[in-house]
Order: structure tokens, then sequence, then C-alpha cells
């Protein structure tokens, strides 16, 4: 049986910061549109649109229950999430290590530690 082909991936589903909201709402307890709506500073059909985006990523399912639609957190999309995550991982470990060993260390020599840390300044672009 062919798998549908989703409008939107997780990554694009998670870039907005309200459908992260969303999905922290969801991660608890399943909720109708209009209890959700309630806790954004807009109306119920934006609030809707971005349900139906994290809907087509798989991240929220819906269920009718009487007149009203409810909608709980799906979390297994996550997991590509996760995995692409982990595997920079590493390269965060490797320099959270390095700059630990600068911290606690009393010699000048573990100075050099630092220099191996390419610290990034947020305000330039390249």
């Amino acid at each position: 049986m062919a798998v549908p082909s989703q409008k939107h991936d997780v990554f694009q589903a998670i870039a907005d910061p309200t459908r992260r909201q969303v999905l922290q709402l969801l991660g608890d307890q399943e909720m109708p549109v209009t209890v959700i709506s309630g806790h954004f500073p807009m109306s119920r059909t934006a609030v809707s649109k971005h349900l139906r985006i994290l809907a087509d990523a798989g991240l929220v399912k819906e269920r009718k229950v009487g007149r009203e639609t409810r909608y709980r957190l799906e979390a297994e999309p996550l997991m590509e999430l996760k995995r692409w995550l982990s595997y920079y991982e590493r390269y965060w470990e490797n320099k959270l290590n390095v700059l630990k060993r600068f911290v606690e260390s009393d010699d000048d020599e573990d100075v050099n530690a630092l220099s191996a840390l390419e610290l990034v300044d947020p305000t330039k672009h390249e």
C-alpha cells in the first residue's frame, strides 16, 4: 500500500514558533481547536491553518467527538528530527567538553584548549 505524500515535512512544520507552541499544548492532552485557539492572540481560523500544517506533516491527529474535532500530538514523526539533530550533537559535545576543561583548569597551558573552540559571534554575518 502506498504512503500518501505529505504536503509539509516535519522541519517545515516546526519552523514556526506558533506551531511549536501548539505541539507543546497537545503534548499532555487532546484538545479541540476552540481550547487551543484560546492560548493564542489570533483567530480560530489562523490556529486551524497551523493545525492543518501540523496534520499534513503527521504531527497531529484529529478525531471527531460529536460536533467537535479534537487534536492530539503524534510524536513519531519527531523521531526524524531527533535523528537529524543527533548527528550534529557530537560537534556540540566536543565543544562543550573543551570549554569545560578550560573553565575547570588552573594551568596556563589549558588556555590553548580554548583556541580549539571556534566561537561564533551571532552579530556577524558572513
